[in-house]
């Protein structure tokens, strides 16, 4: 083999490698590469100057209708970071009467904003195990998510739920996930 080859050879081998291990790398979630539209969740707890009012949506009593709890929260100047911030704020749940539409025992995974302006949200299998069920139940949850992010962050146009980094079929038997959600205000009262 000539050298010109070999060293032709050589280079795509380097290549592939390298293509190789950042793909295994985002697949286990380590991907060394984070920014606007790549911020991990579960990055250090920053207290950020900035607070900004926010519209939380939870579920009412009779678990059919949203409402809308105003919330102060640390305000961040990256739209991810801050997207992450509300999610970790509908998993602690309401602070007055409304209902939890998330089960206490779910973890955020992932938050990450295409350009395109979908945010994926990627939380842990227990969304799923702990969720009560029912196709009501699933509504509320679906966009009590997709609400709170569209309607606070004006750089998110839809919503994509994904499941231990993974595309799920339903997230509790009932609604369709393989498709990004758009703000739904029907179900806000």
């Amino acid at each position: 083999m000539s050298r010109k080859r070999i060293i032709i050879i050589s280079v795509l081998i380097l290549i592939a490698a390298g293509a190789a291990y950042l793909l295994a790398a985002y697949i286990s979630g380590k991907f060394p590469f984070s920014g606007r539209y790549g911020k991990k969740a579960g990055s250090a707890e920053v207290n950020y100057p900035e607070k900004a009012q926010v519209n939380l949506y939870f579920a009412d009593d009779q678990n059919v209708h949203l409402r809308a709890e105003p919330r102060s929260v640390s305000r961040p100047p990256d739209p991810a970071e801050f997207g992450r911030i509300i999610i970790e704020s509908l998993i602690k749940g309401p602070m007055g009467e409304l209902v939890r539409t998330i089960p206490e025992e779910s973890s955020l995974r992932a938050f990450y904003i295409a350009k395109d302006g979908t945010a994926y949200v990627d939380f842990a299998e227990a969304i799923r195990e702990k969720h009560p069920g029912g196709s009501s139940s699933e509504l509320m949850t679906i966009y009590s998510i997709v609400n709170s992010l569209v309607m606070n962050i004006p750089e998110i146009t839809t919503v994509k739920i994904l499941i231990d980094g993974q595309e799920s079929m339903t997230l509790a038997g009932h609604v369709d996930l393989r498709f990004p959600f758009k703000v739904n205000t029907a179900l806000v009262r």
